[in-house]
């Protein structure tokens, strides 16, 4: 077995469509539970510290290695490390294995399901152009989904709409300043009041 693998099993779940493995793994990729969080330390916390010190690149000489890398940066800091400004340690190793693997052609042999965790590092960038970025891969994925699975793919793309909007309006997303020590703004401080500002 790949050493990457028991992470993509815990992340996916078994093999099935994308509808099913969504139902099935939803609260763990967007839900934010104590018992989850506690879970990915005590079985990846050791690799994601591998991960932040450049210890697993050849992990990404292999699309599905170069998949878990990313994961290893992108999304286990934000469970792991949640409230911290450890949460987006990872953020720019995750940027440029992305880079690298989108030029080298991974993401399109990973599963549509897998290329959403790709693109969702640069939905989580606060730079424009990669936000447009996003848009434009997601949009992508939504086109090419199955008439089964546009919903799914279609919820995906609004999410990186979100997002994008939220840059486009503040340059930064006013969710992490107070994680980051940033001072949020009157027009920010508003926003965060409103439901659905915390991403």
């Amino acid at each position: 077995m790949a050493p990457w693998q028991p992470l993509l099993d815990w992340w996916f779940g078994p093999a099935g469509t994308a509808a099913q493995s969504a139902a099935e793994k939803h609260r763990l990729w967007f839900g934010k539970r104590d018992e989850q969080d506690a879970e990915a330390k005590e079985r990846f916390g050791v690799l994601v510290e591998q991960a932040l010190a450049g210890e697993l690149q050849e992990w990404s000489a292999d699309p599905h290695g170069w998949l878990a890398n990313v994961l290893l940066l992108d999304q286990l800091p934000r469970m792991i490390h949640r409230d911290t400004p450890l949460a987006f340690a990872g953020d720019a190793q995750a940027r440029e294995l992305v880079e690298q693997g989108i030029t080298l052609g991974w993401d399109r042999q990973l599963s549509p399901l897998q290329r959403v965790f790709i693109y969702l590092v640069l939905e989580h960038t606060e730079e424009p152009l990669q936000q447009a970025r996003s848009v434009d891969l997601f949009e992508q994925l939504a086109k090419a989904a199955s008439a089964a699975e546009r919903e799914l793919f279609a919820g995906f793309l609004d999410y990186a709409r979100r997002h994008q909007r939220v840059i486009q309006r503040f340059g930064r997303f006013p969710h992490r300043n107070e994680i980051l020590g940033r001072v949020s703004s009157a027009d920010e401080l508003r926003f965060l009041a409103e439901p659905g500002s915390r991403f």
